[in-house]
């Protein structure tokens, strides 16, 4: 079952216009929400990066919060799986007719659910491999919208060079991954690029702060180079469905010696401690 603008349905029962300005220019926004034990994990964060995003590009919030909670709730009924990943999408609506322009439509709100299979922390252990590419995204990547064409074919380079991410850079400095955010350890403190119009903010990477500040590791919102990263003591990708794993290899160099360090272990540790509050 899925939700289309206002009903539950079946997903092979749900249409959409093609005059609907998701579908002719990717004018809309999206959030992804994992659901662990049942239970949709961090909402109001989600519902408030939402807003953010449709604040931003000037589409109404068609649901209050507490609207979408019973929206949200009520779709997961349809469910046994007690772990799910929420997909939600609100385009700015259907148009008479193709135009960049746009006056006041009625958002299409879409919205299914599906399992999600996190990874063990015995998995995790293993490490994962990333490239580095030059981040050719437009200017307000703080808007989680569904015009993904640089994404996409991000993914699909790191599919074909095996390789878990894409680790972005702008004039040498590294900004996020395709998919996610990326930090780094050195020297018993933990680097991230600064939220702003070069990065999503990331509701996994706020978790990640949290977690750190929970052992007391010093953190600085600052970006480091590609240089830096090479030389990291630790070095690894979040986003709500990855969680947060380690990358071992970056450009087929090795990162601490193909070791997963401590830091991320005590990290990862708490992380999952949040899951079950």
């Amino acid at each position: 079952m899925v939700f289309l603008n206002g009903e539950f349905i079946k997903k092979n029962q749900a249409h959409i216009s093609v005059m609907d300005r998701g579908f002719l220019f990717g004018d809309g926004v999206y959030e992804v929400i994992p659901i662990y034990n049942g239970k949709i994990f961090r909402l109001d964060e989600h519902l408030l990066r939402l807003q953010t995003s449709l604040d931003s590009i000037k589409i109404k919030n068609p649901y209050s919060p507490k609207k979408w909670d019973s929206i949200l709730n009520k779709l997961l009924k349809f469910y046994n799986n007690q772990e799910q990943s929420i997909y939600l999408q609100i385009s700015r609506g259907i148009s008479n007719k193709r135009q960049h322009s746009f006056s006041n439509l009625t958002p299409t709100v879409y919205i299914e659910s599906n399992i999600l299979l996190t990874k063990t922390k015995e998995t995790l252990r293993t490490g994962f491999s990333a490239i580095t590419q030059p981040d050719i995204r437009w200017s307000r990547c703080d808007i989680k919208s569904t015009s993904l064409l640089a994404n996409v074919m991000y993914s699909q380079q790191a599919k074909e060079k095996n390789v878990e991410e894409i680790i972005l850079y702008q004039n040498t400095q590294v900004t996020e991954g395709a998919t996610s955010n990326v930090f780094m350890i050195k020297n018993n403190t933990l680097y991230t690029h600064p939220t702003n119009v070069h990065i999503l903010s990331g509701i996994t990477r706020d978790l990640v702060l949290e977690s750190a500040k929970a052992y007391h590791i010093s953190i600085q919102e600052t970006s480091f180079s590609i240089d830096e990263l090479n030389t990291a003591d630790e070095l690894w990708i979040s986003s709500s469905t990855r969680e947060i794993m380690p990358i071992t290899k970056v450009d087929n160099k090795l990162i601490n010696n193909g070791h997963i360090g401590n830091v991320w272990s005590r990290v990862y540790d708490y992380y999952q401690s949040l899951k079950n509050v």
